[in-house]
């Protein structure tokens, strides 16, 4: 297996390390103080203005859309600003998702931003042309956004047969009825789309009951009930939100792909997703760790450095060790991906999912700890960083079912 990454991947990095350090670096403090401003004002869902300003300049340098797919790329990245006009491997696309994990803001800079990417990826893969001509085109450009409206409030979304929202078919229509909750992308202003999966037939096989359908965020009968925080942190300006479909019908031509398609659809969705989010990761502990040792090296307790102190040099050196390997393994995914499709990553994807968010977990506390009680505000980012990298054990499936899909595969080899 070979992780080098190809001559265009290699000069996209380091084009997009240096968009990082010249244009979005020196602002994202002020950006985080007019947003704490903003939230005072209860303005907080409007997006600041500077980030459509690093939006342009990052799409006038073709660092647009840079996660689209190698084979889904052609048309939709000549046309959305991509450099190059194509789309990028698995493999490729991984070292510029770890770039991105180390700000907050640039996923949002480079419309490389969850949930818009998978929603997109879904329309590449799946939608129909007339589908692709009114969402997809739009989200590319950055028009519009798009949430993903899957888990529900009522029961065991780990388990997602249980759902009880229903899209059902009416002639030529789909009526919409349930609730959801972690819709992550409808408290943006221009959020247009909800990708909504609802129970369709019941008495077909547990894979086979739900479909997925396109639904208006304006249409009829879509009601944002609140916004939830995550641990007291909102995620503005993309949010998560609980959301009610009472009775809300939509052309049948909404549905993706079919009706009882919408778990292959999510297969599909979530195996590259969850390279990103886990490549993101690893860019947030290499933030954590560079915090750590400048607080280690220039602080000075009981007559030493900090770094000298309680076996923190092992613990920086540990930080590393397990760094390497989180990247190392998330790398291997992805190239299984590239080599084989989702089907022939099903374990390895499972296991970035458990050990990356654990391995960032670990090593932002670990800069938490060196920094006092300033690691506990939002003067650092760590405090983020770890609530972002907690939420990401349960989101896109908790540990525990990625877990028992890595021991099943494990114990078929030996039956």
């Amino acid at each position: 297996m070979d992780f080098a990454p190809s001559p265009r991947a290699a000069d996209l990095r380091e084009r997009v390390a240096r968009f990082l350090a010249e244009e979005i670096e020196p602002v994202e403090p002020a950006y985080h103080r007019d947003l704490a401003a903003a939230r005072v004002a209860g303005t907080q869902w409007t997006p600041l203005p500077v980030l459509e300003e690093l939006k342009a300049k990052a799409r006038a340098q073709g660092l647009w859309n840079l996660f689209l797919p190698r084979e889904h790329a052609g048309h939709y990245a000549a046309a959305h600003g991509t450099d190059g006009g194509e789309g990028l491997s698995n493999v490729d696309y991984a070292p510029l998702a770890e770039l991105m994990g180390r700000s907050a803001i640039a996923p949002l800079v480079f419309n490389c931003n969850a949930p818009d990417t998978g929603n997109m990826e879904v329309l590449l893969r799946y939608g129909s042309q007339a589908q692709r001509d009114e969402w997809l085109d739009p989200l590319l450009a950055g028009r519009i956004r798009s949430a993903f409206t899957m888990t529900e409030p009522g029961v065991a979304s780990s388990d997602a047969t249980t759902m009880e929202a229903t899209a059902v078919v009416d002639g030529d229509e789909v009526v919409v009825n349930g609730r959801k909750w972690w819709s992550t992308g409808v408290g943006h202003p221009d959020c247009r789309v909800l990708v909504f999966m609802g129970l369709t037939d019941p008495d077909a096989d547990r894979h086979h009951r739900h479909t997925m359908v396109l639904v208006p965020r304006d249409a009829p009968g879509v009601r944002v009930e609140r916004m939830l925080t995550t641990m007291g942190y909102a995620d503005e300006p993309i949010g998560h939100g609980e959301v009610s479909f009472t009775d809300v019908r939509v052309p049948v031509d909404n549905v993706m792909v079919g009706p009882g398609e919408a778990f292959a659809i999510a297969q599909g969705r979530l195996g590259p997703g969850r390279i990103h989010h886990c490549m993101r990761l690893v860019g947030a502990a290499e933030v954590a760790l560079e915090h750590a040792i400048r607080r280690g090296l220039s602080r000075t307790a009981f007559g030493k450095p900090l770094v000298d102190l309680g076996g923190n040099r092992e613990r920086i050196a540990d930080a590393r060790i397990a760094i390497e390997q989180a990247r190392l393994l998330v790398l291997h995914a992805a190239w299984k991906l590239d080599q084989g499709g989702p089907r022939s990553a099903l374990s390895e994807v499972s296991q970035i999912k458990v050990a990356v968010p654990r391995t960032a977990l670990a090593v932002i506390d670990m800069a938490i700890q060196l920094h006092g009680g300033a690691g506990l505000s939002d003067d650092f980012p760590l405090a983020m960083s770890w609530v972002g990298s907690r939420a990401l054990r349960l989101a896109d499936g908790p540990d525990e079912v990625h877990q028992g899909l890595v021991a099943r595969l494990e114990l078929a080899k030996h039956r």
